[in-house]
């Protein structure tokens, strides 16, 4: 298994097809999907979704990475995390987890991480998008240190949405 970065508690690493039960759980809960879909999804979406993610690694010019979270303790697949272009060209982070694993501090701990995983790839800004009502991800990338850029209503969700980035 070839790791991404790890942070003290989590490892980040390609996704699997092994991975499918636990990613169907995470995406078929609405509570984890409203602020990034909108809706849950199906059995059959999470059936193509994720073997398409695992696709995406083998051309190096992808610029849409997805890769699973994983507990360093156990080795259980607690989330994902995504880096990929915006629709500006912008680098945008993003994260997520299976209910279950939320209130463990484990949103600040990966999205810490994947920022030093972004200095070190050389790049000198990324962004985020964070729904408004999202407040657990607006603390967290606050805290991070990113700076409001402004909102906007998302063209997918139908949201309001804030717009926030990081200079590296």
């Amino acid at each position: 298994m070839q790791v991404v970065f790890e942070t003290q508690r989590l490892k980040v690493r390609k996704l699997l097809l092994k991975d499918f039960k636990p990613f169907h759980e995470m995406h078929s809960n609405i509570r984890v999907m409203q602020y990034v879909r909108g809706r849950a999804m199906t059995f059959e979406e999470n059936e193509k979704e994720l073997p398409a993610l695992i696709e995406k690694y083998k051309n190096p010019e992808n610029d849409f990475w997805i890769y699973a979270i994983e507990r360093k303790e156990d080795g259980h697949f607690v989330g994902t995390v995504a880096l990929v272009k915006d629709t500006q060209g912008d680098d945008e982070i993003g994260y997520r987890f299976l209910e279950k694993y939320w209130k463990n501090g484990y949103g600040f701990e990966i999205a810490e991480g994947l920022v030093s995983y972004c200095r070190s790839l050389g790049m000198s800004k990324v962004i985020a998008n964070v729904v408004v009502k999202n407040e657990a991800s607006t603390k967290i990338i606050r805290k991070l240190g990113f700076h409001f850029v402004g909102d906007f209503v998302s063209d997918d969700l139908k949201l309001p949405e804030r717009k926030f980035e990081l200079k590296l």
